[in-house]
């Protein structure tokens, strides 16, 4: 090849090479800059003043009093107000919705709920959720795998999902259909599993249909006498373990339904990682869940809401009663070093209203700061996403909300979120 045809080729090369970083230019969004009153650095438990991030695509690229304003970036002001992580709820059901709970799954079907799913996911995301972890769809079977894939390919707005499927239950436990007419054969809202061979193979049809996890429930139902809870274990601990063991063996871990004793201790010593509600613990399950790191989930804006809009002054009283119990065992918890991650149960009550979950936290003994490290540290880690989520630092994902005033001195604030930011786009501002 001669000299002048060299020198030709290297030119188009050149020019190729330049008309790729050209279009390449063109298709990737502008910067954008959100500046705001303060920020939370929610390592440090400080609120820096003022407030800003870069964000270029779906990532941080630079979170501090002051960042890089690029030329072309995008700024936008949110006055006073705290930039922070937006938020996580670890116990969602997208496919509840306040009302009669064993009804709803009944008369309504699978794709009216699955409808009903994505607009509940749309509201927890308007309200500044940006990840949640559904903890079965109660009858759908399956069908949480198409909402979290429809989200994750742009198609509807919703949160980032860790989804469990129907959840898994014995013959006649927690979420069977106990008060009908046996006559009429009306189905379980859980998976029958009544064994270990029956465990593993619910477990493994639950990964084929699209799980990321699985969901148990453990114990049930409560009742309280004398300040003590009583409530019935669903699966003992060798069970539980084959279990977990069997979840691990495709990378997976289990989470449980779990009230009190022994259902949590057996759960506990099984290797589960997290222990949802968690009214009333012992000393020794307490103990293991500090030691090996496993997550209670209090979930008290389901029992408050129960306890709010019940059907008798009876049953008003019992939920109260519950509540009650759940608030004091907690200071034990806190004290005892038990992790805690939040998740409010959303769906018996309305979509996009459970960042009161935050509030009762602080109101039954957390710090805001300790509440809000509980929601976007340990969220992160409970859903596993941590280092991508939970923290405005550069690298992780641009999930984002402003709220008014200062989450450290008032945490009511996070329930009037008025900026929401998921994977680099504005879904409210």
């Amino acid at each position: 090849m001669g000299k002048k045809h060299v020198r030709s080729l290297v030119l188009c090369i050149v020019w190729v090479c330049f008309f790729l970083a050209q279009v390449a230019t063109a298709q990737s969004p502008p910067p954008i800059v959100l500046h705001a009153a303060r920020l939370l650095d929610i390592e440090s438990g400080r609120i820096i003043t003022p407030g800003e991030v870069l964000v270029q695509g779906e990532r941080i690229v630079e979170a501090g009093s002051s960042v890089k304003h690029a030329a072309g970036a995008q700024t936008i002001d949110l006055g006073d107000t705290t930039l922070m992580p937006g938020l996580i709820d670890a116990h969602v059901h997208l496919f509840l919705h306040p009302g009669a709970e064993d009804l709803q799954t009944v008369e309504e079907s699978v794709p009216e709920r699955t409808i009903m799913a994505v607009l509940a996911a749309r509201d927890d995301l308007m309200a500044g959720f940006t990840a949640e972890r559904d903890m079965g769809t109660e009858g759908a079977g399956s069908a949480d795998t198409a909402v979290r894939n429809a989200i994750d390919h742009g198609r509807v707005p919703g949160p980032r999902l860790r989804i469990s499927g129907n959840a898994v239950d014995v013959l006649g436990g927690h979420e069977d259909a106990i008060h009908f007419n046996p006559a009429q054969h009306v189905l379980s809202n859980a998976t029958y599993a009544n064994n270990i061979p029956e465990l593993i193979e619910a477990i493994r049809g639950q990964f084929k249909e699209g799980a990321d996890f699985i969901k148990i429930y453990q114990t049930g139902p409560d009742s309280v006498h004398d300040s003590k809870l009583a409530t019935p274990y669903q699966y003992t601990e060798a069970e539980l373990a084959a279990a977990v063991q069997e979840a691990a063996r495709v990378g997976r871990h289990v989470a449980v339904h779990a009230t009190g004793e022994p259902g949590a201790w057996y759960a506990a010593q099984a290797g589960v990682v997290s222990i949802d509600h968690a009214i009333q613990l012992s000393d020794e399950t307490m103990r293991l869940m500090h030691d090996t790191q496993i997550f209670a989930v209090p979930t008290f804006t389901i029992f408050e809401y129960f306890a709010n809009h019940a059907s008798a002054p009876a049953a008003a009283a019992r939920e109260h009663q519950m509540l009650d119990l759940h608030a004091q065992e907690f200071k034990k918890q806190l004290a005892a070093g038990v992790p805690m991650a939040v998740g409010s149960d959303v769906g018996p009550f309305p979509h996009g209203t459970q960042a009161r979950e935050l509030e009762l936290m602080v109101n039954f003994g957390m710090t805001p700061i300790a509440a809000l490290q509980a929601d976007l540290l340990n969220g992160a880690k409970l859903l596993g996403w941590e280092g991508q989520i939970g923290a405005l630092k550069p690298g992780y994902l641009a999930d984002i909300i402003a709220v008014p005033g200062d989450p450290l001195k008032d945490i009511s604030v996070v329930k009037n979120v008025n900026f929401v930011m998921k994977n680099g786009i504005a879904y409210r501002k």
